[in-house]
């Protein structure tokens, strides 16, 4: 059995260990709040954006102007954008976005399909580079305070390859927040750019009041110029949304599981505080059980 001076040791070992997980909750809640902050300041802007060029495309003639990031074609090279988080300590967020990249590159591996991998974040590069795939730039930095400017760095060489048909789609694994509890695992094809938005499809008109109508729009300098500037743009928003969302989730997973650590370590404490003074009466008691027969073998 410990003696006391172990238990005790044990217990301030314990306390501290509580005293940095509660720490770094309160600084994980404090970057939640001003990441949830931006997400929605964003969000509404991504979505208009989206909306607005549904409904755009929904009022022109179908095949009148090409749009070549929406071009489905068989799909003979793949790029794969993952994006994880550079330190742990925050649940099962990074093994999560892990499962998902092995579940993509069996499915491509099983259709013959060559893959080339873009993490975002530390340790899925460090997992990528564990199954092999080679990892020649580093996007970890973005993951820490995620731009606008940063993110296009990234996915802009990629809508160039789509574009110079290098690559046949490209897809984005990522843990989208739902609150700070829940993150949900997701894949999203970024390319070829989806005709279905929001649940409207491209072929579709805009509904008022249960009838269709027909919005007229005067473009300049042309339809086909307005189009492929901003489907590109479509494009760098919807990553940028994914890369801010990976962000907000990361955050609120690593305050759960900090307050979940903080909870154990509460729990602990008391249980080993119980231990301490079980322990203590019973040395009390046998020093008792000393006096006691000390004074009897006197006495005889």
């Amino acid at each position: 059995m410990a003696s006391l001076k172990e238990i005790r040791a044990r217990i301030l070992s314990v306390n501290s260990t509580k005293k940095i997980t509660s720490a770094m909750k309160m600084v994980s809640a404090a970057k939640l709040h001003k990441s949830e902050e931006n997400t929605l300041r964003f969000i509404p802007y991504k979505q208009k954006l989206t909306d607005m060029l549904t409904q755009y495309l929904s009022n022109i003639e179908p095949g009148s102007v090409s749009i070549p990031l929406a071009e489905k074609r068989e799909v003979k090279r793949a790029a794969i954008v993952c994006i994880s988080s550079n330190s742990g300590l925050c649940g099962v967020f990074n093994s999560s976005v892990n499962k998902l990249l092995n579940e993509a590159i069996s499915n491509y591996q099983a259709k013959n399909v060559a893959i080339s991998i873009y993490p975002i974040g530390k340790k899925i590069a460090d997992y990528v580079n564990k199954l092999g795939y080679p990892v020649s730039t580093d996007y970890n930095y973005i993951c820490d305070k995620p731009t606008y400017e940063e993110t296009c760095k990234v996915v802009q060489p990629l809508v160039e390859a789509y574009i110079k048909k290098e690559i046949d789609e490209l897809i984005v694994l990522y843990n989208h927040h739902k609150n700070a509890a829940v993150q949900i695992p997701t894949h999203e094809v970024l390319l070829p750019l989806s005709t279905e938005i929001s649940g409207t499809s491209t072929s579709s008109v805009t509904e008022m009041g249960g009838q269709k109508a027909n919005l007229i729009y005067i473009t300049e300098p042309d339809i086909p110029t307005v189009i492929n500037q901003l489907v590109p743009n479509v494009v760098r928003m919807r990553f940028y949304a994914a890369v801010l969302d990976s962000s907000t989730a990361e955050h609120g997973a690593r305050t759960t599981a900090m307050q979940t650590a903080s909870d154990n370590a509460s729990k602990m404490i008391e249980t080993i505080t119980q231990q301490y003074n079980r322990v203590r009466q019973e040395v009390i008691t046998n020093e008792l059980l000393d006096i006691v027969g000390g004074s009897e073998a006197l006495r005889n």
